[in-house]
This record gives structure tokens, C-alpha cells and sequence, in this order.
């Protein structure tokens, strides 16, 4: 049944490209004025569950609805009413800032003036400036000005900071922000761990089609049962799961996984861990290397219930 007070409601959505399955029966509600974020490694189906929601794909089975209307009936309004920026934005390289803003301002009956568009993407002093002369972060906050000028309800962005270095992914995440502040709901995938933790009020990490856990980042992470994760490696030999068993009856160490070949646990307390871990293996003349802890995050709950890491795919 669909959510009235829902931004987007996704129902037992599927589709498939040959034998590929890159969505399984995937279910998300989206509210309103929130931002919510598919975090999942490439390959995982955010990408095309997403442009199945911009009215880019159509599924084979499932049912989706956007601010309470669907892409076969209601397409027209639709487009007047989303911001969209994809995965590969590609923009006329001739054309300037402002001329492309303009552009795409042509396409929505009401929106915001390109003047202030610029304003908040602080392009201000680009807007004589070729596309082609822009940098990676200049072109994304370009991209992210396109899918803005139209002032829509519901935005959709696709991975908006891949490629960027440290300082334009900033930029960007302030630009997400902004808009957030403004009331505007927000759908975004993303493989960074650290861009769902700072931007979303909720995330779905997606693996195989499939949604494998939900929440707010705090209560996920929570969820693990401890506040730090210890990894290391055995010196002189590879990690197995007898290694595994050696360890599974230490309290202060859970959720035991092998993981590139590295043993991986949340441990709690992280001290009493450590002096467990350091006792049980010397009693069985194993010595650990490379041994480090941090604090848990949303990768720990992807490895915790896939035995793999988000960028392995």
C-alpha cells in the first residue's frame, strides 16, 4: 500500500538486462523532506533503480510512485517537478555557464532565475566561462545547478561526487545541504561510506537488487553491536576459518569475518579486545601484523552482512 505522505514509494521492483538481475524486488519509502540515501558498491542496482524512478527506465515488474503520481500517467507533470542530475552528466562544451542554465530553465514552466541559480552553486564568476574550461568540481555543481534552476519538489542524485578530490566532494556535499536546508527531499546513491554518514537522514544498503539493512547511519552503525572495528593479518600464514574458531568465544569480539584475507570484528570495549585477541593467539603460537582499530561505520555494516567490502563490488 502506498505512503500519501511519502516523496517516493518503490513496490516489489524488479528488472533485469538478459540473465542479469540488477533489481530483485527492492521496497523504499522515501518521506518527505528527507534525505535519503542507496549506498551499495558498483554493480549493485542503485543506478538503475534510480533511473527507473526519473522515468529513464521502465522495470518489468513493480510499481513506483513519485510525489504521489506515476511515470505512465503522469509523466508530463512529472518532469516539471523533479531535479536531475545523473551518474555521467554530459554538457555542451561550447556553451557557457549561463547559457547552459538557461537552457535548461527553458524546460519548466515556473523556477528559480539563473542569476540565483549561480548564486547558489557559487558559479557566480564562471558564468561568461565555457563549459569546457571548467574543472570536475565546477562541471558537477554546474550539474547540480541544471537539475536546481527548475526548483523542484523531489531531487535525484547519482553518484554526484565519484571522481572529485577531497576539497570539490566538500563543495558539492555543501551545495547537498543547502538544498536540504531549503525542505526539498533528496534521493542520492553513492559507494562512500563517509558522503551517506555526513548528508543522510536515512540509507538503504542495497547489494544484489536487494535492500540488506535500513536506517538512519547512527542506528545502523549502532546496530553492530560495538563502537570499533579491529583488523589484522596472521604473520606466516594465510587466515582460515579455523582462525575464526579460535577466536569466537572471546565476549569482547563479534561479528567475525574473513575479509580480503585480513580477519575483521567489532570489539567492544576496544581495549579488553585487543588484549584478548593478542593472549588467544599467542597461546596458539600465532602472531598478528599490520593489527589496527577504528570507529565503526557504514562499511562495517556491509561487511558485517556480506563478508565483503563496498568498493569489491
Amino acid at each position: 500500500m502506498t505512503d500519501s505522505t511519502a516523496a517516493l514509494t518503490i513496490q516489489n521492483l524488479r528488472k533485469t538486462y538478459g540473465p542479469v538481475v540488477a533489481v530483485d524486488g527492492l521496497n523504499l519509502v522515501v518521506q518527505t523532506g528527507e534525505c535519503f540515501g542507496l549506498l551499495g558498491p558498483n554493480g549493485a542496482g542503485k543506478t538503475t533503480t534510480i533511473e527507473i524512478c526519473e522515468g529513464l527506465t521502465t522495470p518489468d515488474a513493480g510499481e513506483v510512485t513519485v510525489l504521489g503520481e506515476q511515470w505512465a500517467a503522469d509523466h508530463g507533470s512529472l518532469r516539471q517537478r523533479l531535479g536531475v542530475s545523473l551518474q555521467e552528466t554530459r554538457l555542451s562544451e561550447k556553451l557557457t555557464v549561463t547559457e547552459t542554465l538557461r537552457l535548461f530553465r527553458s524546460f519548466y514552466r515556473n523556477g528559480k532565475s539563473v542569476d540565483e541559480v549561480l548564486a547558489i552553486v557559487d558559479l557566480d564568476e564562471k558564468r561568461s566561462s565555457r563549459v569546457g574550461n571548467l574543472s570536475g568540481g565546477q562541471r558537477q555543481r554546474l550539474a547540480l545547478a541544471c537539475a536546481l534552476v527548475g526548483d523542484p519538489e523531489l531531487f535525484f542524485l547519482d553518484e554526484p561526487t565519484t571522481g572529485l578530490d577531497p576539497q570539490s566532494r566538500r563543495q558539492v556535499w555543501d551545495l547537498v545541504n543547502e538544498i536540504r536546508r531549503g525542505g526539498r527531499t533528496i534521493v542520492l546513491t553513492t559507494h562512500y561510506m563517509e558522503e551517506a554518514q555526513q548528508l543522510c537522514d536515512r540509507v538503504a544498503i542495497v547489494d544484489h537488487g536487494q535492500v540488506i539493512a535500513q536506517g538512519t547511519p547512527r542506528a545502523l552503525i549502532a546496530s553492530l553491536g560495538a563502537s570499533h572495528v579491529v583488523e589484522f593479518s596472521l604473520a606466516n600464514t594465510t587466515a582460515s576459518k579455523d582462525h575464526l574458531a579460535l577466536l569466537q568465544d572471546i565476549p569482547s569480539l563479534q561479528n567475525l569475518q574473513m575479509v580480503d584475507g585480513t580477519l575483521s570484528a567489532t570489539a567492544e570495549p576496544v581495549q579488553d579486545a585487543l588484549t584478548a585477541l593478542l593472549q588467544r593467539l599467542a597461546t596458539h603460537g600465532l602472531n598478528a601484523t599490520s593489527i589496527h582499530t577504528h570507529t565503526a561505520s557504514l562499511e562495517d555494516v556491509f561487511v558485517a552482512r556480506t563478508g565483503r567490502r563496498l568498493r569489491d563490488g
